[in-house]
């Protein structure tokens, strides 16, 4: 049992309320900060939440990208720190085996400004493996925490 006598936080079996605010740790402390991750298609939104909650971090792709609507983000997930993956147009096409019509991505990241001009952190992922990107992230999250942000 933790000093003062409390005992440390269980997590539940998962539901919709626990999947949007898990437990964290971060620094040896217990926290509820929600992550928000936004950018462009291929950027690896999807991977880098994976990676996040399965060390049980609350973590949430939000489709930005997708919506007309610049605050987005802030009005449905309301993150604490909200992070931007940047991806080239090029990676992005190769990623996900496609071609992306430059009308299409220049409308896309014309979304997504908003969310890029109030990022948290910003990651290039273009010539970084999921696992440096994590290593970013999961870095500037316990530099976060030790110097009492959020």
């Amino acid at each position: 049992m933790p000093a003062g006598g409390a005992e440390t936080p269980r997590l539940a079996e998962p539901t919709a309320e626990i999947d949007d605010y898990l437990w964290s740790v971060v620094s040896g402390r217990w926290s509820v900060v929600k992550i928000g991750v936004v950018g462009p298609c291929g950027a690896g939104k999807s991977t880098l939440v994976r990676a996040l909650r399965a060390r049980g971090i609350a973590a949430r792709e939000i489709a930005q990208e997708h919506s007309g609507v610049p605050a987005m983000w802030q009005r449905i997930t309301r993150p604490d720190r909200l992070v931007y993956l940047d991806v080239s147009r090029e990676t992005a096409e190769r990623r996900l085996e496609r071609e992306l019509p430059l009308d299409w991505w220049e409308e896309m990241t014309a979304r997504l400004a908003h969310a890029r001009a109030h990022a948290d952190l910003m990651v290039e992922t273009d010539n970084r493996t999921p696992e440096e990107v994590l290593e970013q992230v999961l870095m500037f999250l316990e530099s976060s925490a030790t110097n009492g942000a959020g």
